[in-house]
């Protein structure tokens, strides 16, 4: 019986680990992503539309709309040797990006549950 126990533990600890793995990027709260921004050297990609970022954004994102056409053309500007740090408004649609990121090879931060509960500073 425990030889089962600890077969189940260990397949189930692959399986999950596996999902992590999977999913390419990581999903940071709101300190851990001020770390991340932080960094002299850092990439920061608002992925929501023209006129949401014209509302509010953080300091020194640019703009790339997951939803257009041209988000596939845009991201090539990116260096990939350099992080990615992306957001939204509430963290769908970066997790789009940060996903669509990840399987190009860019190393990708992505802050969850997005600009709307980011407690840090907004430039408008």
């Amino acid at each position: 019986m425990k030889r089962i126990v600890i077969f189940i533990t260990f397949v189930f600890s692959f399986i999950f680990m596996g999902c992590a793995q999977e999913q390419g990027y990581k999903s940071v709260n709101n300190d851990e992503f001020a770390k991340v921004i932080s960094a002299k050297k850092v990439q920061i990609v608002d992925v929501r539309s023209s006129k949401e970022f014209d509302e509010g954004h953080i300091k020194n994102a640019v703009n790339m709309d997951v939803l257009k056409a041209e988000f596939n053309d845009q991201i090539q500007s990116l260096k990939k040797k350099v992080p990615v740090a992306v957001y939204c408004r509430s963290g769908k649609r970066s997790k789009v990006a940060a996903k669509k990121l990840a399987s190009l090879g860019y190393t990708v931060y992505e802050l969850d549950k997005g600009i709307a509960a980011w407690n840090g500073d907004i430039v408008k």
